[in-house]
């Protein structure tokens, strides 16, 4: 069966002149509209996106916009008319936002976060009315599962992130040890989920597997570096996620490690193996 809106693998099932017909084992033949098309012949497997054109039939693509329906992204918006917005999705036909599904009016030139979805002629359109599609409480996930995020508003309590396209949840300030802006798409972890089944999130992994994973790199860097190390305890937090890609907090821990095992010397403007 053929997914809207979706990416989908279909065969070749047929070539006329210019033209080329996709199909699946249970679904009617799709017109692929690449100007360009890839090569291939009766047969073979192309991944398109599949969607519905303006006279209401299915049509394909090999070339992938920058989100699928159900997905949330940070689009902005290139031209205004008489029936709302139209963004640029990644496709040469640009993605609508009627009036009708405008939180408040889009302005030309500026980006916003969009949810699409499929309307009842199963043509793809685009809301910025997210919240209705995003919720609050998260019941399935478990701490520390690593998931997407997509970067939405500051707070006075942290940054709200939209996790799996589904749920809200917010990143403190002490678990942003790296610059983050709206509509950036990151790899985070669930951290804690409260009492109330809100979720902060952590964009390192919770716990001490990730403690132990960075003492074998740290002692790796101190042999290549002739024994020492200038990051210490004391060292910036942005200078530390340059080093490992990690937290402070996590490389104060991994370091304590090292030194309770009595592996590395703790000095004033770094460590030292022991």
């Amino acid at each position: 069966m053929i997914e809207i809106g979706k990416i989908n693998t279909l065969k070749v099932a047929s070539r006329v002149a210019s033209e080329i017909y996709l199909a699946s084992n249970t679904s009617a033949k799709v017109l692929l509209v690449d100007k360009k098309p890839p090569p291939c012949q009766v047969g073979d497997a192309l991944d398109v996106f599949v969607y519905v054109d303006m006279e209401g039939h299915l049509a394909a693509t090999t070339a992938i916009p920058k989100a699928l329906a159900e997905e949330i992204a940070w689009l902005k918006v290139v031209s205004l008319n008489y029936v709302g917005a139209f963004l640029d999705w990644g496709l040469p036909k640009d993605l609508l936002v009627p009036f009708g599904e405008q939180h408040h009016e889009l302005e030309e030139g500026k980006s916003y976060l969009v949810k699409l979805f499929l309307d009842a002629q199963n043509r793809i359109l685009g809301t910025t009315k997210i919240d209705k599609f995003i919720a609050d409480e998260g019941f399935y996930f478990k701490v520390g599962q690593k998931v997407s995020l997509l970067i939405a508003d500051k707070t006075d309590l942290g940054i709200k992130a939209i996790i799996n396209n589904r749920h809200w949840g917010m990143l403190y300030p002490n678990e942003l040890f790296q610059p983050v802006q709206k509509g950036q798409n990151l790899e985070g972890f669930i951290k804690q989920i409260r009492e109330d089944h809100k979720i902060d999130l952590s964009l390192h992994q919770p716990g001490y597997g990730k403690v132990d994973e960075l003492t074998d790199k740290i002692l790796n860097r101190l042999k290549d570096n002739h024994g020492f190390l200038a990051l210490s305890d004391k060292s910036p937090p942005e200078t530390i996620y340059s080093a490992f890609g990690v937290s402070k907090k996590v490389y104060k821990q991994a370091i304590g490690a090292l030194y309770k095992k009595k592996l590395v010397l703790i000095e004033k403007d770094g460590i030292r193996l022991a």
